[in-house]
């Protein structure tokens, strides 16, 4: 049993059996529809929703494997790097065109930005697409889970979001001390890797989305923060700004480590 923190609210997810009990959420209806939808096209890597217990829990498969804190030594090599991004690209290619119902709620809130279910340049992304949400067995990858954050917007958003960690964007002695890599990466390669494998045409663009994206969130949890607002409050107290804002000049700083 573990604690999952969503959205600054505690809920403890359980494993009985070959199933995982989770409390709902306000968005649970939108990520079952999701997770039926990738059934229905039989994409295997997603888990199944198999209702609701006693306790109104929602009840999904488990995806047996190694997921985590493990995920991060498996996305070390460059055959690990490739197997996700084809695992990224098959889930997008899974959910592309799915009439969803417009008025689903998303962890995010409801009507994203230029949110259109009837684009064709639009998928609901995952949302937290990092290693710690991939399942292993063995060097294959075999499922994506903790779907709370899925949302409207182009796959490119995904794809961002998941190269920030893949990449990754972070320092050589972090690297090296707690993210199983033997010596610093070679980033651009690794940002070449995964585009090739994902099936881009080029990177180009791609280092400057992912600045923007940490530029982004460090401005939403500091706006959030000042107003008061929960769990970005407790975050602030906690030095998480300061975090991320180190992360984000590290990037800037080095960002000739990318081109």
């Amino acid at each position: 049993m573990v604690d999952q923190v969503v959205r600054g609210t505690t809920r403890r997810v359980e494993r009985v059996g070959d199933t995982i009990r989770r409390p709902v959420a306000p968005w649970t209806p939108a990520v079952h529809a999701l997770l039926r939808h990738l059934e229905s096209v039989g994409f295997p890597a997603s888990p199944r929703v198999l209702g609701f217990d006693q306790e109104g829990r929602e009840i999904l498969t488990y995806i047996e494997g190694e997921s985590g804190a493990a995920g991060w030594a498996k996305v070390v090599t460059e055959d690990g790097l490739r197997a996700v991004a084809r695992l990224l690209r098959d889930y997008h290619q899974a959910v592309a065109g799915w009439k969803r119902d417009p008025d689903l709620l998303w962890a995010s809130g409801i009507h994203e930005p230029g949110s259109d279910p009837n684009n064709p340049d639009e998928v609901v992304c995952h949302g937290d697409f990092g290693p710690w949400n991939i399942v292993w067995r063995g060097d294959r990858p075999v499922g994506i889970i903790d779907w709370d954050f899925a949302y409207p917007a182009p796959p490119r958003r995904d794809i961002v979001y998941a190269l920030e960690y893949l990449t990754p964007f972070r320092g050589d002695a972090e690297c090296v001390r707690s993210l199983h890599y033997a010596k610093p990466p070679n980033r651009r390669r690794r940002l070449e890797i995964f585009a090739e494998a994902y099936g881009l045409t080029s990177i180009d663009g791609l280092v400057d989305e992912i600045l923007a994206g940490q530029r982004e969130t460090y401005e939403t949890v500091r706006r959030l923060a000042e107003a008061g607002a929960e769990p970005q409050a407790t975050w602030a107290r906690q030095g998480y700004l300061d975090h991320l804002r180190q992360r984000l000049q590290w990037s800037e700083e080095l960002r000739s480590l990318f081109d």
